[in-house]
């Protein structure tokens, strides 16, 4: 039985079955356009979610809810392109689970910075010179992350940590989980649905944070303490997301799956005739010189796939191939 192909970040897939032989094509992006996707969705993400906190005044599961349906929306709108993630927290949880590049690692969280960032200065901007907003300080304070006497129920700052690391471990382990099914309805749904609901718990804890970048950007304009408290919001939910990488780099033994690579206007152009494609397809299939496989870490321009060892066969199970890394596609250390 094939395992399913599991497509590193900055890769997109399109695959068709011709005559019981698996095409896939992939169309690959730089790492700057990674970056601006990672950027785009955290923009996304802290506009949406913290417009919700300041201007509805119901409270309750309306912000939560509003950060996890915009999280899904733009896991689907841009995680084809970067993976996904959106948060450092997710970030430095795939790269220590061997599924994101260290060298994305920098470039994906200040671009979710950046993105965190501005969408908080439109709305610091947006309240600036309104008549009935005299300062915007205290806004910014009413939703920025804290414990002891900053947070709602008074939690000390151990209590706090503890909520926060369990918190980002399972957000990670529902991200790492959904795999490539991420950029479907289904695994965005299920990694939003876990946030808004982790969040819905945490908020009378720590004001619900999961997200450094986002606990930075409202630090940033509120009061003195939130950035005295900020580092409580970048040690837990980065511990957190360490430790669930550490355990999932560790179950992973997943067989390399094996594919062929062809053009994508051999498999998508829409003018060709059905069976004038699927011969096609097959025959750059059987033609083709070399079965590639996919190491579990996408390098900067999301080459994650590799030529094997000897023409036309794949790696065996349990065996290094020519270049020494490991058959399961993981780089030996």
């Amino acid at each position: 039985m094939t395992a399913e192909p599991h497509f590193p970040a900055g890769a997109r897939a399109a695959a068709v079955e011709t005559e019981g032989t698996m095409i896939t094509s992939l169309r690959s992006y730089g790492l700057l356009g990674r970056s601006v996707a990672e950027a785009a969705g955290s923009f996304l993400l802290v506009l949406a979610g913290l417009g919700v906190s300041f201007f509805n005044p119901s409270g309750g599961l309306s912000a939560p809810l509003a950060f996890g349906l915009v999280l899904a929306a733009a896991m689907i709108a841009f995680g084809y392109i970067s993976g996904g993630h959106f948060l450092p927290t997710i970030t430095i949880g795939s790269a220590l689970a061997g599924r994101t590049s260290w060298k994305s690692v920098v470039p994906y969280i200040v671009a979710q910075l950046v993105g965190a960032l501005f969408a908080a200065l439109i709305l610091w901007v947006s309240m600036t010179g309104h008549p009935q907003i005299p300062e915007t300080q205290p806004f910014f304070a009413a939703v920025a992350n804290g414990f002891g006497e900053h947070s709602a129920t008074q939690f000390p700052v151990a209590g706090a940590l503890l909520t926060e690391v369990i918190a980002a471990a399972l957000l990670t382990a529902v991200f790492l989980g959904a795999g490539s099914r991420l950029a479907s309805a289904a695994g965005a749904f299920a990694v939003g649905v876990t946030y808004a609901a982790l969040l819905t718990f945490l908020v009378p804890i720590t004001g619900g944070s999961i997200n450094p970048a986002r606990s930075t950007a409202v630090a940033v304009f509120a009061e003195p303490w939130a950035l005295e408290q900020l580092w409580l919001f970048w040690a837990a939910p980065l511990l957190g997301a360490a430790i669930t990488g550490l355990i999932y780099r560790s179950m992973d033994y997943a067989a390399p799956a094996v594919v062929a690579i062809i053009e994508d206007d051999e498999l998508l152009a829409e003018d060709e005739d059905p069976a004038a494609e699927a011969a096609s397809g097959a025959s750059a299939a059987a033609g083709s010189e070399h079965d590639v496989r996919h190491t579990a870490a996408d390098d900067a321009d999301a080459r994650g796939f590799f030529e094997s060892g000897e023409p036309g066969k794949a790696p065996e199970s349990g065996s290094a191939d020519a270049d020494g890394d490991d058959p399961n596609g993981r780089p030996r250390s």
